[in-house]
């Protein structure tokens, strides 16, 4: 019988600095401290590439306030995202959403092409769930959608894998950031077993 592994403790901090406050994700508990500890300073090491990425540095006149959401905390699996709004003046600023997903047992992170089976061309399969959607859903686009990237943002939510693209990524600012939530059990052939979506499966 397989073990069932139980959520694990999450946390919110705080970092504070002028004209910057940024609430981000936390874990403890693990039994295994250098796991933990792992996964923790990859949390913290994106939050501080988002700060350098929204120009916090550069730029004095940048504001920036932060947040971050859980979107699966379940079989060993660990995804949520880390949500920065910076302001440096103009019409309107910048959201930047990073999603991390990791494996809690290890402590490594995934990427999208390690949740299918090697070999599937999970970039088409998925392409043309995001243009349905986009025709459903009537989303104005900045030109014709023809393709995810390979290293598409995405996190897992129970049953979903969402996929999510920036800011002027594909869509028109005032869109915002477009979501594309896809059943798991649609594209259930090409998931890898030993994955993260297949342990959702299971």
């Amino acid at each position: 019988m397989e073990t069932r592994i139980f959520p694990i403790l999450v946390n919110t901090a705080k970092l504070e600095m002028e004209r910057l406050v940024v609430y981000y994700p936390k874990i403890g508990g693990l039994p295994n401290i250098e796991i933990q500890n792992k996964i923790n300073n990859t949390i913290l090491n994106n939050v501080y590439d988002q700060i350098i990425q929204q120009g916090y540095y550069e730029n004095p006149e940048t504001e920036i306030t932060g947040l971050w959401e859980l979107k699966n905390n379940d079989k060993g699996i660990l995804s949520l995202t880390l949500i920065n709004y910076s302001y440096s003046g103009g019409a309107h600023g910048n959201t930047i959403v990073k999603a991390l997903t990791f494996n809690i047992e290890t402590g490594s992170t995934y990427q999208l092409s390690d949740l299918f089976k090697p070999g599937a061309n999970y970039i088409k399969v998925l392409s043309e769930e995001v243009e349905d959607q986009i025709e459903e859903r009537d989303i104005p686009t900045l030109e014709k959608f023809t393709s995810i990237k390979p290293n598409q943002d995405f996190y897992i939510a129970d049953l979903c894998l969402v996929i999510f693209f920036q800011v002027y990524e594909i869509t028109p600012y005032v869109v915002g950031i477009p979501y594309f939530p896809i059943s798991i059990y649609e594209i259930e052939d090409i998931i890898d077993e030993k994955g993260p979506l297949g342990r959702m499966l299971s």
